[in-house]
């Protein structure tokens, strides 16, 4: 392991927890892998507000349109072993669809633009108004024409990939959950991911439930999140932890030395076929989403169910996997997971902290907030634990001293060029800094401050 990935991943989850504390988020389950090990898992908060039950790395999320990424590989596989090509029209394999429907070929399916209607001309599955549609149910929606003309943009679909579920059944032979779990999910050498919840969940089975927003009513409701996904599992049934997520898009990349998918299929399942229309530069390839996160690339998906919101991607050049899972339907799975990803960047441009720097890292506060002071290489930067990438516009103290410093790189509204001194207890710890013109002291000192010169809002 390189020496400057122990350091990020010492902070990741202090920064977590501080966002956890900041936006009052009932739960996240969150894991790193490298190279497919698994090198950091953890969970904040709680699996059940209303029992007061608390998240831990074992219960299970629903995690959604990871299931696409399933479903895709599952493809890839079928692909491997000549059992389909990916440019045969759908209607090869499932009677009774629309004449436009049928058309579309399976590769438009797994890459959202065969012009099918998202989630049907009733969504009520997803604001837990109705089941999710079964097979005749979704067979009825798929007997409709298309919304719009197949390969002319990209269009997302959950009922296409219902769609991929029917044909994958018709290619094997087998239920789509009892296939892809045996040749998909154990392939990968994953214990804790299911293809849909079960009707009859096994006993010891923990799973994290959903909670609404804040918004609209000004509380949190329980959302059970425990129904099955029936005919849509192929586009949204999977339930997992963090870290069979972050080990499984770990064997979706390229360079991984070990995958239950040829080199071959990991490239053509990821490669960009599609940029989704808006403001955000991202791609879509076959049950995969990909970007670029500063200099590195990266492949992964999103998951939205009924109160839950995840993300997950792997980051191919410094061989990283990470996953992010939140039970509430304000979670903030996707910043936190790009704001990761920011601080492995920062620490793998800087390096390792050290000898110089090694002891100047810890939290300093004022009743402004904290500061999260952060060696690299021979320097500090000043993370903002309370921003969604904590290193946004950092500065960066260069010692010039055992416990003096200067501020060599600061933003044009901060405090570039001036001074930095540490101040020691009788046990050489610091106990507080100078920071410019501003002492800032730990968190327990700054409380009892701000109690005798300011008022207390009830």
């Amino acid at each position: 392991m390189e020496k400057w990935l122990k350091p990020a991943l010492d902070y990741i989850p202090r920064w977590l927890e501080y966002q956890m504390r900041q936006h009052r988020l009932p739960g996240c389950g969150f894991a790193v892998a490298h190279h497919g090990k698994l090198v950091l898992e953890g969970a904040f908060g709680h699996a059940d507000l209303r029992k007061g039950e608390a998240l831990t790395p074992r219960h299970l999320f629903r995690v959604a349109s990871h299931s696409k990424s399933f479903t895709a590989a599952g493809f890839m596989l079928l692909r491997e072993r000549g059992k389909l090509r990916l440019d045969d029209a759908v209607g090869k394999y499932v009677a009774g669809l629309h004449k436009d429907v049928a058309a579309a070929t399976l590769g438009q399916l797994l890459s959202h633009s065969a012009g099918l209607v998202r989630d049907g001309w009733d969504a009520g599955q997803w604001l837990d108004r109705r089941p999710f549609l079964n097979e005749a149910e979704l067979r009825a929606d798929l007997a409709r024409a298309p919304v719009l003309e197949g390969n002319t943009r990209f269009k997302y679909s959950n009922h296409g990939f219902g769609l991929l579920g029917l044909a994958l059944e018709q290619i094997t032979g087998e239920a789509y959950g009892t296939w892809i779990k045996r040749e998909v999910v154990a392939a990968a050498g994953l214990s804790e991911t299911l293809p849909d919840f079960p009707a009859k969940p096994p006993r010891g089975l923990r799973l994290a439930r959903g909670h609404s927003g804040i918004a609209p009513a000004g509380r949190r409701y329980l959302v059970a999140g425990d129904n099955p996904a029936q005919a849509m599992a192929p586009a949204t049934g999977f339930v997992a932890t963090a870290a069979d997520m972050a080990r499984y898009f770990a064997q979706l990349s390229p360079q991984a030395k070990s995958s239950f998918l040829s080199r071959a299929s990991r490239r053509e399942m990821l490669r960009r076929q599609w940029r989704p229309p808006g403001a955000m530069e991202q791609h879509y390839g076959y049950g995969t989403m990909s970007g670029k996160l500063q200099d590195w690339d990266w492949y992964g998906h999103n998951g939205g169910f009924q109160g839950t919101v995840t993300r997950s991607f792997v980051l191919p050049e410094p061989g990283l996997s990470v996953s992010v899972l939140t039970n509430a339907m304000d979670g903030l799975s996707g910043p936190w997971a790009d704001g990761i990803a920011h601080i492995l960047r920062a620490f793998a441009r800087h390096g390792a902290p050290s000898r110089r720097v090694a002891d100047w890292g810890g939290r300093w506060w004022s009743s402004f907030g904290a500061g999260d002071w952060l060696p690299m290489g021979n320097r500090v930067l000043v993370a903002t634990p309370a921003w969604l990438n904590p290193l946004f516009d950092a500065s960066e103290i260069v010692p010039t001293g055992r416990d003096s410093g200067r501020i060599e790189q600061a933003a044009g509204y901060a405090n570039h060029g001036e001074a930095v001194t540490l101040y020691r207890g009788a046990n050489g710890k610091v106990r507080e800094v100078q920071f410019a013109g501003f002492r800032l002291l730990p968190e327990a000192r700054v409380v009892r401050e701000m109690e005798k010169r300011f008022k207390p809002v009830k």
